[in-house]
């Protein structure tokens, strides 16, 4: 299809993306699995290129005898477009990935040969402890296929698996949640989450009430995930260039070198990380502020966006580069954390807190101010009072405002780092690996009534 839509194309240039998407999901409630299914599907996308002009057309399940007709839309959307002010030669000179001819492979239910019947033992030792377990596994693999007229053949297939657990009391009164992320579901110890889900809702057997105000906090991997990706997907440079983001230099320019934490951490992505791998080329559908599609197949390696506490990159194609006069450093699809050598895990963390808060997870995350990068989101399935280096009981929920940027700058502890899934955007940016962290006064703003 790829070839042949190439062909097709009368314009100055062509760039052709084909996703081939499989997906095989089990869905569970009660301690019974209620659901599981495979899914198959298509999507060809056509960016055609007259002069400077763009134009894209993106269509599903895409038939041999509508191919002509897709690409003439493509052609045509290209000559009546105005100019792309992104507008780049086509990339040039990257090798052939050795296996763009290969079948694809979908994913079917047996990637969860061993998960299911260890799901199944979980099952029945939730219902010995007076537990329920609910929640979903899914699994995906995504074989993207991108041409272009300027010679380039690529080809990345990515893998992607989440598990979402919710365990819940027998009254339905208490609720814990936990999560992974994996690429075959070969890694997934389901008999410690569970032990570790049963374990949080013993300690919400005693229930303390406490106001609003500023604590001294425990947040775990994945509510540092959730809060980490909100600040990538906000480091554009274009929008930083134009003074409407919390990396905008007063006076002009980005905060590019500018210092952000007083701990030495790293936010860095890396197509090749392990357990966390992606694709190694830009695949862009479309262009806007952080992308361009003038930078398909781009080659991508590790990238600092902050290093040692410093800010190091900002998402940037090779226009807005030309705007900056910083280096080209487009969107990666994984995100990675570290501090210091020797961080503890979050165990460590709560031996050593005197007194504090344990935040399970975050969800609704919405932006207050972009200048700050100030956002507000609630608590959820769990928060937990730390008391001379032991959990004592379960705390209400609260709404909680604060930056993540500003963050960085007052975090004293960054535990060791290790993957995991984020709860809020699991939907859409699932390849992270992430320390707990220690903030000795995140804003719990108001106290939330969500149970």
């Amino acid at each position: 299809m790829v070839e042949k839509a190439l062909e097709l194309s009368a314009n100055d240039g062509c760039v052709v993306l084909v996703d081939e998407e499989s997906t095989a999901n089990l869905r569970f409630a009660g301690n019974t699995l209620t659901t599981n299914g495979v899914a198959r599907s298509a999507r060809l996308t056509v960016i055609s290129i007259a002069g400077e002009g763009v134009g894209v057309v993106s269509r599903s399940a895409v038939r041999d005898e509508q191919l002509a007709d897709v690409v003439a839309a493509a052609d045509a959307a290209a000559r009546d477009a105005r100019p792309a002010e992104d507008a780049r030669p086509l990339v040039e000179g990257v090798p052939e990935s050795p296996h763009w001819g290969d079948a694809v492979e979908p994913t079917d239910i047996g990637v969860f040969e061993r998960f299911a019947p260890a799901l199944g033992d979980a099952f029945a030792a939730a219902e010995a402890g007076g537990r329920k377990l609910y929640g979903f596994a899914e699994h995906s693999l995504t074989s993207t296929f991108l041409g272009t007229s300027a010679g380039l053949r690529l080809r990345h297939d990515q893998p992607s698996g989440r598990l979402e657990l919710n365990a819940k009391s027998a009254d339905l009164k208490r609720s814990a949640w936990t999560g992974v992320s994996t690429r075959d579901f070969a890694d997934v110890d389901v008999a410690a989450l569970d032990s570790s889900l049963a374990r949080r809702l013993e300690w919400a057997k005693t229930r303390v009430d406490l106001p609003a105000g500023r604590y001294e906090t425990l947040l775990p991997p994945s509510a540092v995930a959730d809060l980490m990706i909100y600040l990538y997907w906000s480091s554009g440079a274009r929008d930083a260039l134009d003074g409407r983001s919390v990396f905008s230099k007063p006076g002009g320019g980005t905060r590019v070198g500018e210092r952000l934490a007083t701990l030495p951490v790293t936010l860095s992505s890396d197509p090749g990380a392990a357990g966390v791998a992606c694709a190694p080329f830009v695949i862009a559908h479309a262009s806007g502020r952080q992308s361009s599609v003038f930078d398909n197949g781009l080659p991508l390696g590790p990238t600092d966006w902050i290093k040692d506490g410093t800010l190091d990159a900002l998402l940037q194609t090779r226009y807005s580069a030309q705007l900056s006069g910083l280096t080209v450093t487009p969107g990666i699809d994984n995100l990675i954390m570290s501090g210091p050598a020797g961080g503890g895990s979050l165990d460590d963390m709560i031996a050593s807190t005197r007194r504090g808060l344990l935040v399970t997870c975050l969800w609704y995350i919405r932006e207050v101010d972009p200048q700050t990068l100030l956002v507000t989101g609630l608590t959820r399935d769990g928060v937990y009072l730390v008391e001379h280096g032991e959990v004592v009981g379960e705390v209400n929920n609260f709404r909680f405002n604060e930056s993540p940027v500003d963050l960085l700058g007052r975090v004293t502890e960054v535990g060791a780092g290790e993957r995991t899934l984020p709860r809020e955007w699991s939907d859409y940016f699932q390849r992270t690996a992430m320390p707990a962290v220690r903030v000795p006064d995140f804003n719990m703003s108001t106290v939330s009534q969500a149970s």
